[in-house]
């Protein structure tokens, strides 16, 4: 057994300190930690963040050798062996390490190191209580199984090997919880940061969201036991799924309130939160790509099914919100509408394929950049796309009503109950073996391809009508029909931050207005035709002008003031709704039956 001890050291100074313990070690073992966190596809070489290293062996300290970015070599040990790790812990994402005066939080692979060769030893941990007054009344949330803890969570926990070890984050924090059960086993709520919500609101929504989607891979949950580890913060939204709970950071707005009637489009975004990382417990933490079997944290993990993955996935998260009653077909086909909108305002999607995004996650889509908008595609909205498209092909065209729900749930019977992984090919393989229908046009457009996807068609034949309109600001997602208000008519061709003075250009549309003008991500922009302009007046301003009129743009460019003529052109039309289509044909309105169950 290798027993961890974790150790609040410092919360000023943002430090823990984690033993790694040997009874009996080899006279040269070599530690290491993660470069990367499953679920999260960057290198993100969480050993940068460690400040000191040290060992010991039968009460006399033994050197520590560096060998390499992430590994340490310890030689000499006689007896027992412990290496400490003093862990700088200031990232308040769900991927990393956190600790200050209000709260303590961290994965597994920002603090436990591996041993070389023995990661499928057991594993113990001990977490021990801070002596510092502000966390007097902290407890621990984690899914990990307990050995020996007190009433607040402090104590020893236990894992079946390093890859269970560093599946299960910690929260610690004044939290509250609210537990519930759902498939026959226990759930928790963990929710810590400021906020003022109806919780039994939430528990009473997510154990129907949790049921429809324990029911439809079977009625056996895969785990013991699950908990949302939740954070509310101003502004922030992202997920991890883990095996056995999910780590959260949602707005505060977004919890509902007390009273508040309707499931307002705020909560639909906590909850679609949620049912997506609580889908993956099945889709990606057991049904898994070969190239994950087993994880290989030191390298890139490379695979073309991310898409599969992530994206079937972002489908299914709100299908699920609808199947579990918690939203209705309109809400349903507004949240489509955002995904839809994401999408057609990204040039990039004629650049990359999503074979391509999915293979080069490592190296592109988690490391944005001014141009990323125009170069690349993400495999969540554009596999969201390709996963809806493909269920309303099969749901069409197979003569034994076939659909993605089918394939599925093969996939878990497959993958998911033995171990195996997913082989590159082996998806769609299997869609045409449970289909009966060819389908290798189809993949080749839809995942190797960059043209546009034929979704207009398909929703039509399903009884829903898809319309493309102008943005009405730059607030406007997408998803809702125009409304009375003027649309914005002309744009610039980019997003832009608000500043004091001006505004400030992010990132810069494909043969925008701006491009085609010599404007570049990160010019500040003053004024267009003399008038200063800002995030809140410049469609006020654009309004007074038609398409083809030419503007001054005043920029500063590393602090030189420099003018380009701009000529403006009609925004386009890329903002997506959909709506149900009350004269659809009796065979489209039996097929969205079926498909929405309206």
């Amino acid at each position: 057994m290798i027993r961890y001890s974790v150790r609040l050291a410092d919360l000023n100074r943002h430090l823990f300190e984690v033993d790694c313990r040997l009874d009996e070690p080899n006279s040269d073992e070599v530690f290491s930690l993660p470069s990367w966190i499953p679920g999260s596809y960057l290198l993100r070489e969480f050993s940068r963040h460690v400040v000191a290293i040290r060992a010991n062996s039968a009460g006399r300290q033994i050197p520590v050798e560096k060998v390499d970015k992430s590994s340490w070599r310890c030689s000499g040990a006689t007896d027992d062996l412990t290496v400490t790790i003093s862990v700088y812990a200031l990232d308040k994402s769900v991927r990393g390490a956190y600790l200050d005066g209000t709260r303590g939080f961290f994965n597994g692979p920002c603090l436990f190191l591996s041993v070389r060769d023995r990661e499928a030893d057991r594993v113990e941990v001990t977490l021990e209580a801070s002596s510092d007054s502000r966390a007097a009344e902290w407890k621990v949330g984690t899914a990990m199984s307990p050995v020996d803890i007190d009433a607040k969570g402090y104590g020893r926990y236990a894992a079946g090997d390093y890859d269970e070890l560093i599946d299960h984050p910690f929260e610690i924090s004044e939290f509250v919880t609210v537990s519930f059960e759902a498939g026959g086993v226990p759930h928790d709520l963990i929710l810590s940061g400021r906020h003022d919500t109806d919780l039994d609101r939430i528990a009473t929504d997510l154990i129907q969201l949790c049921e429809t989607q324990i029911q439809f891979f079977g009625n056996v949950p895969p785990f013991p036991g699950y908990r949302f580890l939740t954070l509310a913060v101003t502004n922030g939204y992202g997920g991890l799924e883990h095996r056995a709970s999910s780590s959260l950071i949602i707005r505060r707005t977004d919890l509902p309130r007390i009273g508040e009637p309707g499931v307002p489009p705020s909560y639909q975004r906590f909850l679609g939160l949620c049912s997506h990382e609580y889908f993956h417990s099945w889709n990606v933490k057991r049904i898994k790509p070969a190239a994950f079997s087993p994880y290989r944290l030191d390298r890139r993990n490379l695979t073309r099914l991310l898409w599969v993955f992530e994206g079937i996935t972002s489908y299914y998260q709100d299908l699920f919100l609808l199947r579990s009653d918690l939203i209705g077909a309109s809400d349903y086909l507004t949240r489509l509408g955002i995904v839809l909108t994401r999408f057609f305002r990204a040039p990039g999607r004629y650049r990359q394929s999503l074979e391509e995004s999915s293979f080069d996650a490592w190296d592109k889509l988690y490391k944005p950049e001014p141009n990323s908008i125009n170069s690349r595609i993400s495999y969540y909205s554009k596999g969201a796309l390709v996963a809806l498209l493909l269920d309303l092909t099969l749901r069409e065209k197979s003569s034994s009503k076939i659909s993605l729900d089918d394939i599925v749930k093969e996939l878990w019977k497959r993958y998911g109950d033995t171990g195996r992984g997913v082989a590159e090919q082996a998806f769609e393989e299997l869609v045409e073996e449970v289909s009966g229908i060819r389908l290798g046009d189809f993949f080749d457009a839809a995942v190797r391809g960059t043209d546009d996807l034929p979704i207009r068609e398909a929703l039509a034949r399903f009884g829903v009508e898809f319309s493309f309109r102008q943005a009405m600001g730059r607030d406007d997602l997408g998803g809702t029909k125009p409304t009375s208000r003027t649309e914005t008519g002309l744009g610039i061709g980019a997003q832009f931050t608000d500043r004091e003075v001006g505004i400030l250009l992010a990132q810069v549309l494909d043969a925008g207005p701006a491009e085609m003008a010599g404007l570049i991500p990160g010019d500040h922009l003053l004024a267009l035709g003399g008038i200063k302009v800002t995030g809140a007046n410049i469609n006020d301003y654009l309004g007074r002008f038609e398409a083809g009129d030419a503007v001054t743009a005043s920029v500063f460019r590393d602090d030189e003031l420099l003018e380009f003529e701009l000529v403006l052109q009609p925004e386009p039309a890329t903002t997506c709704y959909l709506v149900l289509d009350d004269q659809a044909d009796a065979a489209a309105r039996a097929r969205r039956e079926q498909w929405l169950g309206c």
